[in-house]
């Protein structure tokens, strides 16, 4: 469902800039929200900027801003490597569109900018990953042309396992 000025021409896709911080780390934490992982985040405007916007970023962020100058979905990336390819890839860490800008034609946009700047690149992949549950996002990465590897896990160490990691 869209709200009336929810209309495709009413948004502007760009690199995020140092100001747009409050906004990203506003939108994970309703992505948080949804994914049912507040309790995991941690991420704050300052530990984000030195990441986007330091001497060294690590990763990159796109935003969509309406018209009325409200930052309202965000897609963050960083670039990864396919041993197999020889290539770099981009890796989507996260895409969020506000509920209310769902339905505008957001996330077709984000998807086919970063797939853009992956071929601009000459990156070999880009890649994500989707819940399990999450149906109607699978049906529309899928729609988009995406495969999903069903043989594939994500394994990760954090927190605790991470420090007490001994191989």
């Amino acid at each position: 469902m869209t709200t009336p000025d929810a209309t495709p021409d009413a948004y502007t896709l760009r690199p995020a800039r140092p100001d747009d911080l409050g906004a990203i780390v506003g939108l994970i934490g309703e992505l948080a929200d949804f994914e049912h992982l507040s309790h995991l985040m941690d991420v704050t405007p300052e530990k984000l900027l030195p990441h986007l916007f330091g001497e060294r970023p690590v990763c990159e962020a796109l935003v969509a801003e309406h018209d009325s100058g409200a930052v309202v979905a965000f897609a963050l990336t960083f670039t990864n490597f396919s041993t197999f390819l020889g290539k770099p890839g981009m890796y989507l860490e996260d895409l969020y569109v506000q509920p209310a800008h769902r339905g505008a034609g957001l996330g077709k946009r984000f998807l086919t900018r970063l797939a853009q700047i992956a071929i601009e690149r000459d990156y070999g992949r880009f890649e994500w990953c989707v819940l399990d549950w999450n149906e109607p996002a699978i049906r529309f990465y899928e729609k988009m042309g995406a495969t999903i590897m069903p043989d594939w896990r994500l394994c990760r160490l954090a927190g605790d396992a991470l420090a007490k990691f001994k191989g």
